[in-house]
């Protein structure tokens, strides 16, 4: 086969399998639980993205190496968000484990996808459940880890059983001292097996945090309810049987945080991260002036948000950093809590240059391994571009230096008429334009007693910032400043050089209150700075007063050299 005929089979094959990868759905598989015991029922839920009407049931013969299948469910929803509208599909599947040990749920093909394989952990029936098997309600509790730190979650599961329906009842949760306790979602409900007899389950799941070093007993839990015997003729007509059961009594030991672990946040977690987002690329370069907006994230696995450290930048050369309002939240990984909290930055370099973000660490003690940890974010180099408009200029050299050779050369240089005629021309044309400026600029000039032009006069630059300061344009605010102050001082660029200008903190700390306005959002409430106030007796240039003349004539070099 020639490479050209390879080469069209290879084709032909490709748009074969696009159609098919663009037809698979998203398929997501989870389970309801993964630490069971033996006889229990675990639910394998199949989600299915976008999914539409003609999705086929899944072979699941795979399945029976380690479990019963005791039956499916099929639930769809559609949502619309925003205009937007998604649906999905969900197929249940109810399993019964076969075996103890380490069982796996491996991967299987779903409306066109491969599902991430899956493992539950299956362990020996609670023998106190065995015992109670004659008993048509009973409950048990588990803790875990059985021993821990002070702040540290652990997982308080309280099972209710019960053989025949409930119609009404309640279960308490036991009232703790010296420990915090909150629900984690919704029950669980299942079925399962004791000692040959039927029971359905309902579970609820509990964070208990210690806030003390010491012993630890966990009271029981009390429930109190009515069951309905489907044997009892007299069910038919409402009769009930009052029914109670309580979870047995347990207690974990809490150690202190170890004595040496110095003034940082004490975070005993089973899982920590922190990371950046929003670094700048090659498609959208970062420039001195414009703001860099970085995300950073800390998240931590059996820790409450409440108590993760809030999140800063270290202190920076050559920009600022505008902190936006911080987003945080819990959600819920099994029987376990995750924190979660997000802080956004707005950071705006002063200069074009190399910015440097330097590295940010934070310690936090592995509860799996029990030893301490660094979570780190490595230090970051940043190439600034110069503002838009504002590139460094080179100063052209001195008309006395550059003279003496150009009379040298012309001395040297043969006679030529064109050259003659090319600079009368040029000398017509400068005449000529000058001649025109000199009419355009008497057609245009004011009489005595109108008033000047308000680009013209700084008074004026000035009245018109006043005015906007006192509106809330944080951009209009920002535009009219910095014409005011270009009137005085030509070479300023952006807020970030004008507030290096100055001498008088009042008047640096109101543009930053500005810039937090104009980049981070903060609302003008929240800035604590008045911007007329700060500027009503002109600028503070360094070197002068405030209402003092500024220098007549620009600086030499009207950009930054750094």
């Amino acid at each position: 086969m020639s490479f050209r005929h390879a080469l069209a089979a290879w084709v032909l094959a490709l748009l074969l399998v696009l159609p098919a990868v663009a037809s698979a759905a998203d398929v997501t598989a989870t389970v309801d639980r993964d630490n069971v015991q033996l006889g229990d029922t675990v639910t394998l839920n199949l989600r299915i993205s976008n999914a539409g009407s003609d999705v086929a049931m899944p072979d699941l013969q795979a399945l029976n190496q380690d479990f019963n299948i005791l039956g499916t469910s099929q639930n769809s929803s559609v949502t619309v968000d925003n205009g937007k509208t998604s649906s999905s599909l969900t197929i249940g599947v109810a399993l019964r484990p076969l075996h103890e040990g380490t069982l796996q749920i491996p991967s299987l093909s779903v409306a066109g996808s491969q599902t991430t394989p899956l493992q539950i952990q299956v362990s020996a029936p609670n023998p106190s459940a065995a015992a109670a098997t004659h008993q048509d309600v009973f409950m048990e509790a588990q803790v875990e880890p059985k021993r821990g730190y002070v702040g540290q979650q652990f997982s308080y599961v309280l099972r209710l059983f019960y053989a025949n329906s409930i119609s009404r009842g309640s279960l308490n949760a036991p009232t703790l001292k010296g420990a915090e306790l909150s629900q984690l979602g919704s029950d669980l409900n299942y079925q399962t097996v004791r000692g040959g007899r039927s029971y359905n389950v309902l579970e609820r799941r509990f964070a208990l945090i210690p806030q003390h070093a010491g012993h630890l007993d966990i009271p029981p839990a009390q429930f109190q309810g009515e069951t309905i015997d489907p044997n009892d003729p007299n069910s038919f007509f409402g009769a009930t049987t009052s029914a109670s059961a309580s979870a047995p009594a347990v207690g974990i030991d809490v150690q202190a945080a170890p004595a040496d672990w110095g003034n940082s946040a004490w975070l005993p977690a089973r899982a920590l991260s922190l990371a950046i987002d929003g670094w700048p690329d090659a498609q959208h370069p970062l420039r001195a002036g414009q703001p860099l907006n970085l995300s950073m994230t800390v998240q931590a696995t059996g820790l409450s948000y409440e108590v993760l450290p809030a999140l800063s930048l270290p202190a920076l050369t050559g920009a600022t950093a505008y902190p936006d309002k911080p987003v945080t939240g819990n959600h819920q990984d099994g029987p376990w809590l995750v924190g979660r909290r997000q802080q956004a930055f707005a950071i705006v370099p002063d200069h074009a240059g190399t910015l440097t973000i330097p590295a940010i660490t934070l310690k936090w003690w592995n509860v799996l391994t029990d030893r301490m940890e660094v979570a780190q974010i490595p230090e970051h180099q940043l190439a600034v571009l110069p503002a838009i408009g504002a590139a460094a200029v080179q100063p052209s050299a001195p008309a006395a230096a550059s003279s003496a050779p150009v009379a040298t050369a012309s001395l040297k240089a043969p006679a030529s008429p064109w050259r003659w005629i090319a600079l009368g021309s040029i000398a017509l044309w400068l005449v000529s334009a000058l001649a025109w400026w000199l009419w355009f600029r008497r057609r245009r000039a004011p009489s005595a007693d109108a008033p000047l032009p308000a680009r013209s006069s700084p008074r004026a630059l000035q009245l018109a910032f006043l005015a906007t300061a006192r509106g809330t344009d944080a951009a209009a605010q920002a535009r009219s400043l910095l014409a005011w102050a270009r009137a005085e001082r030509s070479s300023i660029q952006h807020l970030g050089e004008l507030a290096a200008a100055l001498d008088d903190s009042s008047q640096c700390a109101a543009i930053d209150a500005l810039q937090q306005r104009q980049y981070a959002g903060v609302p003008m409430a929240e800035a604590g700075t008045n911007l007329a106030e700060a500027f009503r007796a002109g600028f503070a240039w360094r070197g002068t007063g405030p209402g003092e003349a500024a220098p007549e004539l620009p600086p030499l070099y009207p950009f930054k050299l750094r």
